[in-house]
This record gives C-alpha cells, sequence and structure tokens, in this order.
C-alpha cells in the first residue's frame, strides 16, 4: 500500500500556500485516516455488534437513479425516529456504518447515503490527494437532495418515522449537518460534529453555514475541539452568535484540548475517548429534547 506519511508532512507544511482552510480540514484529516486504513486495527476502535438490529447494505433511488445507503434499526418494533447521517469524506466506511449500528441501539433508524459514489467508492482510495477533488466537486444541490432522497427512503420503508427525524454529521458531514438544516425546516434537529462553519466559496459550495445561518430554525448543537487546527475559535463564535441572532434554539459545545475528528474512533491520533463519550450523551440527549425520540 503506497506511504503517506510524506503526504502528511506536505500537507501540515504547505497548506496555507496551498489550500484554503477548508481543505486543510479534510486533507490532514484525510492524510491520516488513509494511514490508519494502512495499520493495524486501533485498539479504540469501537466495533459495535447487530445483535437485536437489522442492519446491512441498501440501495436507494435517488433524483438522478440510485445510490447506495447503510442502514441499521432495531430487529423489532417501530416505526422508529431517523437519524440522517451525513459523512466525512472517506465514503461509508466503518467507522459510518458502526456510527448508524451505534444510533440503531439506542432506538433509531439510523442511514448513512454513499452521497460521493457518482463519482468512486472513496472507501477503496488510500491517497488524499484523490480524494479531495472528488469530495470538493459534490455540488451543494445534489447534496441537499440525496438527503431529501434519503429521507423519503426512510419513511417508504415504513421503519422510519420521518415526522420524528434528525440529522448528524462529522467534519465535511457536519457542514452538510447545517447546511440542510437551513434547507430542511422539517428536521426536529441537528448535530454537527466538528463542521467547518465557513470556507472557500467555489460553484460547487458558493454558501457556507455562516452565509445560510440565518434561515436555520432548526434546533442545532454543535460538537467543536478547542485545538482544531483548522476551525478557528473565531468561525465557532460567529456561529454561535448568528444561530443566536436568528432565534435558532443552540448550543455550542468547545471541548478545550480535543483537536479535529475527535470522535473518530479509529484514527488514534485524532479521537479523545472522554470528549467522545461525553459529546455522543450530548447529542442523545438533545435528539430527545427536540422530538427525535
Amino acid at each position: 500500500m503506497q506511504n503517506l506519511e510524506p503526504d502528511v508532512k506536505g500537507i501540515l507544511r504547505d497548506h496555507d500556500s496551498n489550500f484554503g482552510r477548508r481543505d486543510f480540514i479534510w486533507s490532514a484529516l484525510g492524510a491520516t485516516a488513509a494511514l490508519a486504513a494502512a495499520r493495524p486495527v486501533s485498539a479504540q476502535e469501537i466495533n459495535t455488534d447487530t445483535n437485536g438490529l437489522e442492519a446491512g447494505d441498501v440501495t436507494m433511488p435517488v433524483k438522478d437513479g440510485t445510490l447506495p445507503a447503510y442502514r441499521a434499526m432495531p430487529a423489532t418494533g417501530g416505526p422508529f425516529a431517523v437519524i440522517l447521517v451525513a459523512p466525512e469524506v472517506f465514503g461509508n466506511n466503518h467507522y459510518m456504518k458502526d456510527v448508524c449500528r451505534r444510533l440503531a441501539k439506542a432506538g433509531y433508524y439510523a442511514i448513512v447515503p454513499d452521497v460521493y459514489a457518482r463519482k468512486a467508492d472513496l472507501t477503496k482510495y488510500t491517497s488524499i490527494s484523490d480524494i479531495v477533488p472528488i469530495v470538493n466537486a459534490k455540488p451543494d444541490p445534489e447534496m441537499m437532495s440525496d438527503f431529501d432522497s434519503t429521507a423519503a427512503f426512510a419513511q417508504a420503508s415504513g421503519k422510519g418515522d420521518t415526522a420524528r427525524m434528525g440529522i448528524t454529521g462529522f467534519c465535511r458531514g457536519g457542514r452538510t449537518v447545517l447546511m440542510y438544516a437551513a434547507h430542511n425546516p422539517k428536521l426536529k434537529a441537528a448535530v454537527a460534529w466538528y463542521g467547518p462553519p465557513a470556507g472557500n466559496k467555489t460553484d460547487a459550495m458558493p454558501q457556507h453555514p455562516l452565509d445560510v445561518a440565518a434561515n436555520i430554525k432548526v434546533p442545532v448543537l454543535g460538537l467543536y475541539g478547542g485545538k482544531d487546527a483548522g476551525i478557528p475559535m473565531e468561525q465557532i463564535e460567529k456561529l454561535r452568535a448568528a444561530l443566536r441572532t436568528a432565534g435558532t434554539p443552540s448550543e455550542i459545545v468547545v471541548y478545550p484540548e480535543a483537536g479535529h475528528g475527535f470522535n473518530a474512533d479509529f484514527r488514534p491520533d485524532n479521537y479523545r475517548k472522554a470528549d467522545s463519550e461525553d459529546a455522543w450523551k450530548k447529542m442523545l440527549a438533545w435528539f430527545k429534547k427536540y422530538g427525535v425520540a
């Protein structure tokens, strides 16, 4: 497998000249993720079993065809409150699927669409230089449509109750959470894990969360790291203020010693167990408080 160690150093050294802050976040995180894939499994990696669950890969219809997805829910009962899961930049890998199983163990119908599958299966990539262009080319309207389709698929299954629907996501998916909260006011609650509030504006992403914060009426919980090299506290405080100004029920939690990706248990350089566990509890409590239960 390709040795990515020099790429990590290069990303960290050259991000000011070659990358915007958004690209730096995804590139540095992606490099460590690719390295993690090449190394033995981290001792801290969480592996949630499927006992008592119905879980597996599915194919769902979208506006221009179909996309693969992964869903998990309790094996009996239902319909269940729905949690849409917005992935990081690495496709529907073990971590994203395990997040769905963790949510299913808490009683939810959780589903993560493979939003980059039109271009590639990103779980097969080991070079971040190949991943970032695909991620950055994903148009926001297509992303929003994909999550609309995911919600429709959950409802049509007869097992998901989208009248009790929330969304959560991580890194790039955290940004998606904030953008989708502005797009879909029918959500009951949203939880964004270290989602960048701002970034370079492109044809694919002409706006960012700070630009649409005034349109967010969905209760938002933001979970951030105080030592995140790619998301400065200034941006986090601007997001907090923008949500407050919009009258949005919101809470922004900053873990002082955490960096980016602190929930990613398969990346030992990023993962912070105590912060991750506390944030997970806060997420579940947020969903329950606002009717996603």
